[in-house]
């Protein structure tokens, strides 16, 4: 290993707005706002999401070639429905379902800002 992974970071147009979407959906607190940037997570346990100020940014379109993801996360969850309700609630928008071949599916979203997102559950 030559290091582990210490702070993820997204370019958006509104980090304290995307900062509040992820504080709430991964249940992590935010810890620090200093010059645009806003971190939720406890700075102790690696890895933080950080989230900084990009003007001009061109928001993914996933899966729109064109317009890349460009980063995701895979958010486990135990209650799909409960969590689909939660996010699209708190402003995330579906993209797409997919199957992964071994029972484990995935429900895509795209975030406040345009970044994609999936929660991904076993079906039973």
């Amino acid at each position: 290993m030559i290091g582990r992974l210490h702070t993820f970071v997204y370019d958006c147009p509104d980090p304290e707005r995307l900062a509040g979407f992820y504080s709430e959906l991964l249940g992590r607190p935010v810890t620090l706002r200093d010059e645009g940037w806003v971190v939720i997570g406890d700075r102790d346990e690696w890895p933080v999401l950080a989230f900084q100020p990009a003007e001009g940014l061109r928001e993914p379109r996933w899966p729109d070639p064109e317009r890349p993801q460009q980063a995701h996360m895979d958010i486990w969850v135990e209650d799909i429905d409960t969590a689909e309700q939660r996010v699209l609630e708190m402003g995330a928008t579906l993209l797409r379902t997919e199957e992964n071949g071994t029972g484990v599916w995935f429900r895509v979203y795209s975030d406040p800002a345009g970044h994609p997102f999936c929660l991904e559950y076993e079906a039973r």
